[in-house]
């Protein structure tokens, strides 16, 4: 997914805001969904980040065009693990591997079946 950075992506000095890159992957994660015609929520039911370890390499500023990768590394019953990468250009500028977990309510639930495979490739 493309992303481009705005003012508002910023800080005072014109750097992307460290935490707009996990922003950048959230709207990557919705757009898996949008791009199916599904949306991320089914029935009140809906992922929820369980764990993330991120990796910042390079910065990101204003006006940039980057791209957000989303690659499938484990998918369970209930959770899938994911690594997301932006890239600016070719270069990896950011990366993070996610654990989510299906929740309806606030119990952990069975991914449903027209969610299965949506992170697949």
């Amino acid at each position: 997914m493309k992303v481009r950075v705005y003012y508002e992506d910023t800080d005072v000095g014109g750097v992307v805001y460290y935490a707009n890159y996990l922003k950048f992957c959230e709207r990557a994660r919705s757009e898996i969904f949008f791009n199916k015609s599904l949306t991320p929520v089914n029935n009140k039911c809906h992922f929820v980040v369980k764990e993330l370890k991120a990796s910042y390499f390079k910065p990101a500023k204003f006006a940039d065009i980057l791209d957000v990768k989303t690659t499938p590394l484990e998918i369970r019953k209930a959770s899938v693990v994911l690594l997301q990468e932006v890239l600016k250009a070719k270069d990896i500028i950011f990366e993070m591997q996610i654990e989510l977990v299906f929740v309806c309510g606030e119990k952990i639930s069975k991914i449903p079946k027209e969610f299965e495979g949506i992170f697949k490739n």
